[in-house]
């Protein structure tokens, strides 16, 4: 059941979720899974959805020790007769599947749209005719208001999408109002930034750097920093991100509302690295010339205004950056041959 932040009480997750039926996409990722974890602790009826495709972050590993609480189906979004048999009794959708990658969106850019388009317009199609009472929260990116011409940048921020996922992205957010404009589906976007923690994708960069950043310190090797290491960025870790998307799914405030999510603390990449250094204590970083291909996209400094977010819902983050990384990297010293290679 849906409340007001204005009569939310400190059991207000509790109150929406229990007992109620929810269905995450992507439930196998990295938020996700996360996402899952928490969800069963709120004693929801937990449905995931994830298509296990090896170019996905989706890991079986990530639901360990909670297998027998949640479902899996193993299927794809763009699946639409799949997903309106899916869709039917749930009370919330936490639509997290998507190609996460900038770079691979300029490279294979129909993949990206079949995924971040169709795929999008797929489980809307499907919420639409078997269950239009549904609540959707959809991720998407902070990529999409390209190089800022402000800081920090606000939701009223003007849009110039730098790569193929973005545009996809933001098409896929116009999808989501429109349903609910036009249908009722009540519908929410956070436009997320670098989201990190236990259970991101670490064997390569499709998901963020920092978690190659992790691999690489757990294997004993050196870390590439881009550029010249003065951009700065904001990081969020995968616990408050959880708790944002709890609360848009759980507040009427959310309803047909964009909030950018952001973090206290931004911080120079090669400060990061420096810390996630001292973290793993020991380690070394070289500053690297961009890549041609991620040069072309890359924005430059970026950290998000989350005042909309924090006015209207009464999230804020909670983890600093260096907690959070004492975290991830414990979790990787101890799971990262989980994540190396694909399953």
């Amino acid at each position: 059941m849906n409340q007001r932040a204005t009569d939310a009480k400190p059991d207000v997750l509790r109150d929406a979720y229990a007992g109620s039926g929810v269905l995450v996409t992507g439930g196998l990722g990295f938020i996700g899974s996360n996402l899952a974890r928490r969800l069963v602790d709120l004693d929801a009826k937990v449905l995931l959805v994830d298509n296990l495709s090896p170019e996905s972050g989706g890991n079986l590993h990530n639901i360990s020790g909670i297998e027998d609480r949640v479902r899996l189906n193993v299927s794809d979004v763009r699946d639409e007769a799949t997903m309106r048999h899916l869709v039917q009794g749930q009370d919330y959708l936490f639509n997290l599947a998507g190609q996460t990658s900038h770079g691979e969106s300029m490279r294979l850019p129909y993949l990206d749209l079949d995924i971040n388009g169709r795929g999008q317009l797929s489980i809307l199609e499907a919420c639409r005719h078997s269950n239009p009472e549904i609540k959707i929260v959809f991720a998407s990116t902070r990529q999409l208001y390209g190089k800022p011409q402000y800081l920090p940048v606000d939701e009223s921020h003007p849009i110039n999408c730098p790569d193929v996922n973005a545009i996809n992205k933001l098409s896929a957010e116009w999808y989501h109002l429109l349903y609910h404009n036009a249908y009722g589906i009540r519908s929410s976007v956070l436009r997320l930034t670098n989201t990190y923690g236990p259970g991101m994708r670490v064997k390569d960069a499709k998901q963020m750097f920092l978690g190659v950043w992790v691999r690489l310190l757990v294997e004993g090797k050196s870390l590439q920093v881009f550029g010249d290491g003065t951009q700065v960025r904001d990081f969020n870790y995968v616990d408050d991100v959880v708790e944002a998307v709890l609360l848009a799914g759980a507040l009427n405030e959310a309803d047909a509302e964009v909030f950018n999510l952001g973090a206290a603390d931004p911080t120079s990449l090669e400060d990061v690295a420096q810390m996630v250094i001292d973290c793993n204590d020991g380690g070394e970083y070289r500053i690297v010339p961009f890549p041609g291909d991620r040069k072309a996209i890359d924005i430059g400094d970026y950290y998000g205004d989350y005042t909309k977010i924090k006015s209207s819902l009464g999230w804020e983050p909670k983890v600093a950056l260096r907690d959070g990384l004492d975290l991830t990297l414990a979790y990787y010293k101890e799971h990262g041959n989980r994540y190396w290679t694909n399953e």
